[in-house]
C-alpha cells in the first residue's frame, strides 16, 4: 500500500531501526538548508522550542529556519538516535546532534544539542523541543568536512567522532 501524500514514513510505533531511519531522514532534510524541504515533515500546527524561540506552525518554523540559515553559514549537521522505546513507542524519539557553522565574521562554531520529538500517526512531527549550546572553534578543529548537502554514508557519525 502506498502512503498517502500527507504521511511521512516510517510511521510510529518506531522500532530502533525505523527510528534510526527517521533520524537520518531528518538530518538529510536539514542539511539541504532549504526551509521549504524541512517544514514538510512537521504538522501545520507543530510546536517547537529552539533556544529562546517558540515557533508554532509550519509558517513560523519556515521563517525561523530562514533566519537561522542566514546567520549560520556553511551549516553541516549530524544527528544520532539517543532513545526509542521500541514497538510500544508512542511516537516519541530522543535525538542528539552536533552541527558546525560560521558567522558572517568567519568565526566557526560547533553547536551541540538534544531534541525530543513527537510524531502523529502519519509520521509528521507535532512537537520538537531542542536544547543547544554553541562552542567557538578554530577552523582546524572542524570535523565535518563534506560538500554542502547530505552527509556521505562513509562520513563518521557523532559516536565515531567522539562527540
Amino acid at each position: 500500500m502506498r502512503p498517502m501524500p500527507d504521511t511521512r514514513p516510517p510511521l510510529p510505533p518506531f522500532t530502533p531501526e525505523t527510528a534510526r531511519q527517521k533520524v537520518r531522514m531528518a538530518e538529510d532534510a536539514w542539511n539541504t538548508r532549504d526551509p521549504d524541504v524541512v517544514v514538510r515533515v512537521y504538522t501545520d500546527d507543530t510546536r517547537w522550542r529552539n533556544r529562546a524561540e517558540f515557533p508554532v506552525g509550519r509558517e513560523e518554523v519556515r521563517a525561523f529556519l530562514q533566519r537561522k540559515w542566514q546567520r549560520e553559514l556553511d551549516y553541516r549537521l549530524i544527528k544520532e538516535l539517543w532513545a526509542c522505546d521500541g514497538p510500544v513507542n508512542t511516537g516519541r524519539l530522543a535525538v542528539r546532534f552536533a552541527y558546525e557553522w560560521h558567522d558572517a565574521a568567519g568565526q566557526w562554531f560547533r553547536s551541540y544539542g538534544n531534541e525530543n520529538w513527537q510524531f502523529n500517526a502519519q509520521g509528521l512531527m507535532t512537537h520538537r523541543y531542542a536544547s543547544i549550546n554553541d562552542l567557538p572553534i578554530r577552523p582546524e578543529q572542524r570535523l565535518f568536512h563534506w560538500p554542502p548537502g547530505r552527509r556521505p554514508d562513509e562520513h563518521a557519525g557523532l559516536s565515531e567522532l567522539g562527540l
